[in-house]
């Protein structure tokens, strides 16, 4: 017996390191599957070099950002020092490039952390309780669908007022409704799987069920989702701040940035067009990004 009670043991103590290996080798060949995709490693990287622009922009930036100098308008890039030029009021536009990535990766994450988690759990109570809850919930979601993105933001920021944080708030409500779908057509999957019933059968209840057996088989085809849609909340977020409705000046906003711009693009070219194309960067590096997690975390999907 105490023989068969060692070998007991060993399993027990064995099995959480068999499990870490394993669970550290899924990831590894993860890891190898997403760096052979060559498009997802350039994202990957135009992304990185975003954010450590972003994070060291006191360090990185030339002049004040915020500085005008009215005797320095209109400058080409690489006039005087200023690398990309000056916008109307003289402010360097590579220094306001720098400082305006971090309204726009902040706006992104806020986002994220929002509309995804909002998704998430109207998706799966329509999912899993079904019947007349469903019907309502997807009702709404198809209400939210049916107008475009823009259009809704920009109703939900008239009502709100101005100003970024109303900006990501109405981004966030227009956001939900594909998470929700997404978390829905899950559920509806996973809720009659053997598993489940197994639980419901221990005693377990619809909230347990729902946050610790449903939620964490969704997350990765919402992380997919997250990804893809980052591109198109830079979007709206510029197509606010070029309306005057997201970031206040004189905050370095891309979008309020091309806004400015817009009436000089004719003779001075860089003022809208070196902020858009930092827009045009950092959505085709989400873009990308996202195509490589798919591949990863949905094998059957990136290859279709």
């Amino acid at each position: 017996m105490s023989a068969e009670t060692s070998l007991k043991e060993w399993l027990l103590a064995e099995e959480p390191q068999s499990r870490r290996q394993a669970r550290w080798g899924a990831w590894y060949q993860s890891w190898l599957t997403f760096r052979s995709n060559t498009l997802a490693m350039a994202g990957l990287i135009i992304l990185v070099l975003i954010i450590l622009a972003a994070i060291f922009a006191p360090l990185l930036a030339t002049d004040d950002p915020f500085a005008q100098d009215l005797g320095q308008r209109l400058l080409a890039p690489g006039v005087d020092g200023h690398l990309l030029g000056t916008d109307s009021l003289g402010r360097d536009i590579y220094s306001r490039l720098l400082y305006g990535a971090r309204i726009s990766i902040y706006i992104v994450l806020l986002v994220a952390m929002v509309a995804p988690l909002l998704g998430l759990v109207i998706g799966t109570i329509a999912g899993y309780m079904g019947g007349w809850t469903d019907e309502v919930l997807m009702r709404l979601t198809d209400i939210f669908l049916a107008f475009p993105r823009l259009i809704l933001a920009l109703a939900f920021v008239a009502a709100l007022g101005a100003g970024i944080e109303n900006a990501v708030l109405a981004i966030s409500l227009t956001a939900w409704p594909p998470y929700a779908r997404i978390a829905r057509a899950e559920t509806l999957t996973i809720r009659s799987a053997d598993f489940i019933h197994a639980i419901r059968l221990q005693g377990a209840g619809p909230i347990r069920i729902i946050t610790r057996h449903i939620w964490p088989l969704c997350i990765s085809s919402l992380m997919i989702r997250v990804t893809l849609d980052m591109a198109g909340i830079i979007l709206t977020a510029a197509g606010l701040g070029f309306l005057g409705l997201g970031a206040q000046p004189p905050s370095p906003e891309w979008g309020a940035m091309i806004s400015e711009g817009r009436k000089y693009i004719l003779d001075y070219w860089w003022v809208a067009t070196i902020p858009g194309l930092a827009i045009f960067a950092i959505s085709l590096a989400f873009n990308l990004l996202g195509d490589g997690l798919r591949d990863v975390l949905d094998p059957k999907e990136g290859g279709a």
